[in-house]
C-alpha cells in the first residue's frame, strides 16, 4: 500500500487533473443526486470512494477529504492525525519516528504539492479539524453539496 501512495504522490499533477474533471461531472449530476436522494446514495458513492481512493492513496475515509491540499498524501495516514504539517519527530532521511518503515506524510506531501500548479499556496492553508461524525462518509457527495450552496 505504501508503495501505491508514494505512486500517487509521484503523480499528483495528474491525479489532481482526474480529480477537478470527475468533481465537475459530480456537481453536474447534482439534480440526478437530489432526485434519488443523496442520503439514499451515500452508501454506494461511499464504497466506491473507499475502493478507488483506498487504492490510490491508502485513504482514512475521514469524509474530509484534503488531498489536493496535500499533494495527494493523506495527511490522516500520519499515525499522529496530523493535519496541517509535521511533528517534530520527523527523521533526517525523511520518515516518521512512530513508523520508521514509512516516509512522513507531510515529506511527501511537499513532494506532491510541488508537482501541482497552486499546490504550494494550497499546502499553506490550514486544514479544520477532523469531524469524527463524517468518518466513513463521502467526501466527494461533501464536496458536490457545498458547491451547490447545500451545506
Amino acid at each position: 500500500m505504501i508503495a501505491m501512495r508514494r505512486w500517487s504522490v509521484r503523480h499528483a499533477r495528474g491525479l489532481e487533473t482526474v480529480y477537478r474533471v470527475l468533481e465537475r461531472v459530480f456537481v453536474a449530476l447534482d439534480p440526478l443526486w437530489r432526485r434519488l436522494g443523496y442520503q439514499r446514495i451515500e452508501a454506494p458513492v461511499a464504497l466506491l470512494e473507499r475502493v478507488v481512493k483506498g487504492f490510490l492513496f491508502d485513504c482514512q475515509m475521514c469524509g474530509q477529504c484534503a488531498l489536493s491540499a496535500t499533494g495527494m498524501s493523506c495527511s490522516m495516514n500520519c499515525p499522529k492525525n496530523l493535519r496541517n504539517g509535521p511533528c517534530g519527530g520527523v527523521r533526517a532521511d525523511g520518515h516518521c519516528e512512530v513508523r520508521p518503515e514509512m516516509k512522513c506524510v507531510w515529506t511527501e506531501a511537499v513532494a506532491g504539492s510541488a508537482r501541482i500548479p497552486g499546490g504550494m499556496d494550497a499546502l499553506r492553508q490550514v486544514q479544520v479539524a477532523v469531524d469524527q461524525r463524517l468518518q466513513g462518509r463521502s467526501s466527494w457527495l461533501r464536496v458536490v453539496r457545498q458547491r451547490v450552496g447545500e451545506i
